[in-house]
């Protein structure tokens, strides 16, 4: 029994996973306002039975994405800073590893931003949004501040300097996206993130 089970719950997870493949194929080519449950489920092989019996509609599906996606990032980060840091010397190389542990990807940019969209219209989705969005930072807090007291700097306010960073790589990935073989606009990228670590961070430790 213990066996047929363990079989269910793999094949469960693999169904999963094609469905939240397929639909981000599905949502990066036609869009997320134009994808429906019979295109995802064409895409992944599955009739519809098994979309709803996994999700209950393309809006936890996506968040079901994000959620993973989010979690791969959080891991990029932490493996990226996890080195040693013997030549790491200053912010601007701390900045450097963790900009470059950040993936530009132009498809994941267009499903997001157009699903941001979407739920700005949608009160209880936003409210999600923001819960995860929160939950992202509060993660990513002690990882910043841990590298950054190793080069020397405290932080008065994480929360502040969290929200800074995240609202700099909103604005300078579209500059890459559109710039893409542009060196010079990806080190912008790293300069700015550099400037806002040093606004919102002091020299010395507690």
């Amino acid at each position: 029994m213990a066996t047929t089970e363990k079989r269910v719950t793999k094949r469960r997870a693999e169904t999963r996973q094609r469905l939240l493949d397929a639909a981000s194929e599905a949502f990066a080519e036609e869009g997320f306002g134009r994808s429906t449950v019979e295109k995802v489920c064409e895409r992944g092989g599955y009739t519809r039975g098994a979309f709803y019996s996994n999700f209950a509609s393309l809006d936890e599906l996506f968040l079901a994405m994000w959620t993973q996606r989010s979690g791969e990032l959080l891991d990029g980060i932490r493996t990226a800073l996890e080195g040693e840091l013997e030549n790491v010397r200053d912010v601007h190389a701390v900045v450097r590893r963790l900009v470059g542990a950040i993936p530009i990807d132009d498809a994941w940019y267009r499903i997001t931003a157009e699903f941001t969209a979407h739920a700005l219209r949608t009160p209880p989705l936003r409210d999600v949004m923001a819960a995860r969005e929160n939950a992202i930072i509060a993660t990513l807090i002690p990882i910043i501040e841990s590298h950054l007291k190793k080069v020397g700097r405290t932080v008065p306010d994480p929360v502040a300097l969290v929200q800074a960073l995240i609202a700099v790589h909103d604005g300078t990935i579209v500059q890459c996206l559109i710039e893409p073989d542009n060196p010079a606009a990806f080190e912008r990228r790293i300069n700015l993130f550099t400037r806002v670590v040093l606004a919102y961070s002091t020299e010395g430790t507690k």
